[in-house]
């Protein structure tokens, strides 16, 4: 079987280009193709991402997943189970790791949960 060729048909819209305008086209293409990627990677989470923020924040992995769970019920991980901390530490003036302690022991659940609601996250 014989390939057709048709590179020269393919290329004839570059072909008037400089080094310089290929090299910015291929850039611009590249950003074109990455830009859903890096806007995915902004806007969403997971789980174990968060689990891996709060581990890094100095929670347990038991601690972590009690958080983690207690934002996935809420609909509050796509804020970030650090930043949910971080914001219930500073609305109670706790110390970082004490907010995130009273979400495992099921304190303070509805006061972080109102932190986020429409309008005022």
């Amino acid at each position: 079987m014989k390939r057709a060729d048709d590179f020269e048909a393919r290329r004839a819209h570059l072909r008037d280009l400089t080094d310089d305008q290929l090299h910015a086209r291929f850039w611009a293409l590249t950003d074109q193709l990455t830009s859903s990627l890096l806007q995915a990677g902004r806007e969403n989470t997971s789980p174990a991402i968060e689990r891996s923020v709060l581990l890094r924040m100095g929670f347990s992995s038991l601690e972590a997943k009690a958080i983690v769970d207690f934002c996935l019920d809420r609909g509050l991980l796509q804020h970030g189970a650090g930043h949910v901390v971080l914001r219930l530490s500073r609305e109670k003036s706790l110390p970082l790791r004490e907010a995130g302690l009273a979400l495992c022991r099921g304190e303070l659940l509805d006061d972080a949960a109102r932190l986020f609601e429409e309008g005022i996250a």
